[in-house]
């Protein structure tokens, strides 16, 4: 029996909002720092994109998945400069409408990733209890 990937997937994924949520969460924190520049973590797709989870191509037809080969390191670096926003009088760059929304977007991954994962534990159960 091969092992079931979409756990570790899962993993990963919170591992990665926890991370993003804790750099939103400082750059809210640091709004009125003067010089703090805004920081943001690498799309999840690139560290996907590196970690060892591979998609198996069962059939031709199929889209062939990429060539995941090194773990990936989730890569904290400063986010791109909101046009809106601009630097601030203090040298600051953190715009807080975008950030709360960064706060909402991740809120919402996390509840699909949940529930995506209580969905499929409900389906392994009502499996082998027949």
């Amino acid at each position: 029996m091969q092992p079931i990937q979409l756990f570790d997937l899962a993993s990963r994924q919170a591992e990665w909002l926890t991370i993003r949520q804790q750099v939103v969460a400082g750059n809210i924190a640091n709004a009125n720092t003067p010089k703090f520049r805004a920081k943001d973590v690498t799309p999840f797709d690139a560290v996907l994109d590196r970690s060892e989870i591979t998609m198996a191509r069962t059939n031709p037809a199929h889209l062939s998945g990429n060539d995941f080969s090194a773990s990936g390191d989730i890569d904290v670096k400063d986010a791109a400069l909101d046009q809106e926003i601009g630097i601030q009088e203090s040298g600051n760059t953190v715009g807080l409408a975008e950030e709360l929304s960064k706060s909402g977007e991740i809120k919402r991954q996390y509840e699909l990733n949940t529930s995506l994962i209580s969905s499929f534990n409900r389906m392994m159960l009502m499996t082998v209890r027949k």
